[in-house]
């Protein structure tokens, strides 16, 4: 894996928590995550990429 791509897996990780982050509860709730799955989701995105 090359920096670059390190780079635009890291960015899109971090929009990603940001993101969901700015949700509140309920709208979490609606997508079928708490607040506490972010970073999972978030890492799962990414290694999807």
């Amino acid at each position: 894996m090359n920096i670059r791509n390190t780079f635009k897996k890291w960015a899109a990780y971090q929009q990603t928590v940001r993101e969901l982050a700015a949700l509140d509860n309920r709208q979490l709730n609606d997508l079928g995550i708490s607040r506490t799955d972010i970073n999972r989701v978030a890492r799962d995105h990414v290694s999807s990429l």
